[in-house]
């Protein structure tokens, strides 16, 4: 299927937003359009006892999200914290506390990194939950 120009204009314009612009574009085309952009949670019905004998094991979890739970009483490290980790501005990354929480400060990354993310933010005294 082959896109428009007014899409591809659209998707250039898109790919050069900030995080926090591209988060007020989802809140903004949900008012307009009286839609969520939340992924839909299904539930698994668990299997019959015995239906299953050999169950199949788990799949491991290989990425992870930072959530900014809290911000504690340093805000302004932990701003600076989250404007380092997020390559975000100053302004940016201010609003992007002083938001609603939580808040993704990154995602979809290895454990290891949510690990040190999480360190460096309970460091300056943020509440931080890896998901």
């Amino acid at each position: 299927m082959e896109t428009s120009a007014n899409v591809e204009k659209l998707i250039e314009n898109v790919s050069q937003l900030t995080v926090l612009e591209l988060a007020e574009l989802v809140k903004a085309l949900e008012d307009k359009f009286g839609v969520s952009a939340a992924a839909p949670v299904t539930v698994a019905a668990a299997p019959a006892a015995g239906a299953n004998a050999e169950a199949a094991p788990a799949e491991e979890q290989t990425e992870f999200s930072v959530m900014l739970t809290g911000i504690g009483d340093k805000k302004l490290q932990v701003i600076k914290e989250v404007r380092a980790i997020a390559a975000l501005g100053l302004k940016e990354a201010k609003d992007f506390v002083e938001g609603t929480l939580p808040k993704a400060v990154k995602e979809n990354i290895p454990k290891s990194e949510a690990e040190e993310i999480k360190a460096k933010l309970e460091t300056v005294g943020a509440s931080i939950e890896v998901k």
